[in-house]
């Protein structure tokens, strides 16, 4: 049944077939046919727009017109065959353009401490992987396989000044906002990453204030709906810049 929805719009002049916006698209909406990204089937396309960032052309858009409703069900059985069947999507490597959704993994190896600024000598970043937004970050990325995961209010790194070294080190994040994202997105990619990635444990860093909270209900019930059970700790920081709050969450 067609509905008026949100839902990806591709400008064909401006689209080279680059294929980055491909890996962008956690539910496997895009492909490059005939040297053009395309939409696969309207279905499959929840219009929340991850694909943006990853388009160095800016032939991408969300626009709101008669579509077929998303079905999140026929997502996950259209990426089951993909990965069953061995056809997962590849984009063609293009040097160039906004990396904001290319997906990348590094680590603070000795070559690169030996490189780095002598500024940065006595703090030395614990980021691990790129892209950190949650709508950007695709369930499947590598850097999520049986990781500890920091899920973390997209306040709290400029609020707690040794956010690198007490709470990032050793984990992979994931940042958001729950007062201006779309909280049932956020659902499902959780729900998504849980049953896909193997996660260890989960920790959950707020801001004191109000909308905050928000934020560990949202990566519960995704975890309920993947059906695990993993270990959360939530943690709180005042808009001074302090630990408030350390419980343990039953999942």
């Amino acid at each position: 049944m067609k509905t008026m929805r949100k839902i990806v719009e591709i400008n064909e002049e401006l689209c080279n077939g680059c294929g980055e916006c491909v890996p962008s698209c956690a539910e496997g909406a895009l492909k490059v046919i005939d040297g053009k990204a395309r939409l696969v089937s309207e279905i499959y396309c929840d219009g929340l727009g991850a694909c943006l960032g990853g388009c160095p052309q800016g032939a991408i858009k969300i626009t709101e017109r008669e579509a077929a409703e998303f079905d999140e069900a026929a997502v996950h059985q259209y990426l089951k065959e993909k990965e069953t069947t061995g056809k997962k999507e590849t984009a063609p490597q293009f040097h160039g353009g906004c990396p904001s959704g290319r997906l990348q993994m590094f680590g603070n190896s000795p070559c690169e401490q030996a490189n780095s600024p002598v500024a940065q000598a006595s703090s030395t970043s614990e980021l691990t992987h790129w892209p950190v937004q949650i709508r950007l970050v695709p369930p499947t990325a590598p850097f999520l396989k049986g990781a500890n995961l920091l899920v973390a209010a997209d306040c709290t790194p400029v609020a707690y000044p040794d956010f690198h070294a007490e709470f990032l080190k050793d984990k992979v994040i994931m940042l958001g906002c729950p007062k201006f994202d779309d909280a049932d997105a956020y659902i499902r990619k959780f729900a998504d990453i849980f049953s896909a990635a193997d996660i260890k444990s989960v920790t959950v860093l707020i801001m004191e204030v109000p909308c905050c909270s928000k934020l560990p209900v949202i990566v519960q019930r995704g975890m309920a709906v993947a059906g695990k059970h993993i270990p959360v700790e939530e943690i709180v920081i005042s808009t001074r810049g302090y630990v408030i709050q350390k419980k343990k969450v039953v999942a």
